[in-house]
């Protein structure tokens, strides 16, 4: 993806907080990118707990100024993440893009507005987990600048069972 590709990307969401009525939306997100999603009670209580909860809704006239009503609506949902504030520190708990819109520069756009509101909270870096098996993400965040620092035993389910590994990455901001 060349940079006019992701201005274009960029400039097609509008962020706005995870509300009560974007969770079926974000549940069916959830189901569909992830063998092991997240359930709709993680996301009630990671939103009860005060998290920051956001959600990026697509608006393809947004590149032109164009103004659209239904940019809130749950069915423009194109991703999302939740970050957890603890200290100086953020942790991104989940990030995601609907599979349709993979591979355009939305995962790129999260993350940038993760990180701008991470230095606006007066953050100085971001953690995040992720599965050994998930390459493609491995690859999107080291190329943002997240280095490994670590990896959690058995932190992931996995088939039959088991249990995968997590590779704990840090961002200083």
């Amino acid at each position: 993806m060349n940079n006019r590709d992701y201005s274009v990307a960029a400039a097609q969401i509008h962020f706005l907080p995870m509300q009560t009525q974007d969770l079926d939306a974000v549940v069916a997100i959830e189901n569909a990118v992830y063998p092991y999603p997240w359930t709709r009670g993680n996301f009630e209580d990671a939103m009860r707990s005060g998290y920051q909860a956001w959600c990026a809704r697509h608006h393809a006239g947004a590149a032109h100024g164009e103004t659209d009503d239904t940019t809130d609506s749950a069915a423009n949902i194109l991703g999302y993440f939740l970050l957890m504030v603890v200290l100086d520190e953020g942790h991104l708990l989940n990030i995601s893009v609907r599979s349709d819109m993979q591979r355009l520069g939305f995962g790129r756009a999260l993350l940038d507005r993760v990180v701008s509101m991470a230095r606006e909270l007066g953050l100085t870096s971001i953690l995040l987990e992720v599965r050994p098996s998930n390459a493609r993400a491995i690859n999107i965040y080291s190329h943002y600048g997240f280095v490994s620092i670590g990896r959690r035993k058995g932190y992931y389910p996995a088939p039959d069972n088991s249990r995968e590994d997590a590779i704990v990455m840090r961002l200083s901001l």
